[in-house]
């Protein structure tokens, strides 16, 4: 192994460490996506995760500069192809060897800005939200699955987007209390927390659900190197919605609902068994 090789090989251990402290559900999901697909995808995860950090987490410092910076450096490291800094060094190796569209990327920065400024969203801040935070993030991995087939790629776009889609909704559903106690944020427009009633959660989720269900058909189309990681964070995403649905409004808003770590074993165990015998 080369000097060089031995540098790429850190950074991406690095955004496959931040994915496996950040989140057990994407990281089972990658974990039985075929291995090719392992250092991309953590390597994705790794960049968006980190943004998304600037602006949630690092409330004693200047966030509005650290996201600047980060957006100079992340465009530097795809131009020069390389970073000292290991996620973006990963990242822009992702971007150069796929040839991921910066329209992506620049929508999911613009997404990360907003949340520095907006706390209350219209339907169009809405839409503009979901698709730089999380429909552009499934078309990034999207590009790693087809592998430079154009054409797959373009067919299977808008499930794709619409599974991004469903995972954030479920997000901010999950997370309403925290984000306007913690924030004062509410991302679903025309909804007063206040106020917030089942018939509005109703409406939610039939919006969600549809989300879900155009993106199980784009599912059933991904390459077979893909298809099992991708349903795996279907499949829990939807039992979490489940639970959702089934809660009362009151303690949606007062508790974040979890998913247990002997239910995902069962659900990892279920999607690998449909896959095999091709029952997804």
């Amino acid at each position: 192994m080369s000097m060089m090789d031995l540098f790429n090989t850190t950074t991406f251990k690095c955004s496959e460490l931040i994915t496996k402290h950040y989140s057990t559900s994407f990281s089972l999901g990658i974990r039985t996506l075929d291995k090719s697909l392992h250092r991309p995808i953590y390597a994705i995860y790794g960049f968006v995760r980190y943004a998304d950090e600037i602006v949630d987490t690092f409330h004693d410092f200047d966030k509005k500069q650290l996201l600047a910076d980060f957006k100079k450096d992340t465009y530097k490291a795809i131009k020069d192809k390389i970073s000292l800094n290991p996620v973006l060094h990963s990242f822009q190796w992702v971007v150069n060897t796929f040839q991921l569209d910066y329209e992506l990327i620049d929508a999911f920065l613009y997404s990360m800005e907003m949340d520095l400024y907006e706390t209350n969203y219209d339907k169009d801040k809405y839409d503009q939200y979901i698709y730089g935070s999380a429909e552009v993030v499934g078309l990034m991995c999207l590009k790693v699955f087809c592998e430079g087939d154009e054409t797959e790629y373009q067919r299977l776009k808008e499930p794709a987007r619409k599974l991004g889609a469903a995972f954030q909704k479920v997000n901010f559903l999950r997370d309403m209390g925290s984000d306007y106690s913690d924030r004062g944020r509410v991302y679903f427009p025309h909804i007063d927390f206040t106020n917030f009633n089942q018939i509005q959660k109703k409406l939610i989720e039939d919006d969600i659900q549809k989300d879900f269900d155009e993106a199980y058909q784009g599912i059933l189309q991904l390459p077979k190197t893909a298809q099992l990681g991708v349903y795996l964070a279907y499949a829990y995403y939807l039992k979490l919605f489940t639970r959702i649905k089934r809660t009362s409004t009151e303690k949606v808003l007062s508790q974040r609902i979890r998913i247990p770590d002997n239910s995902k074993l069962s659900i990892l165990i279920q999607s690998y068994f449909k896959h095999k015998l091709n029952y997804l």
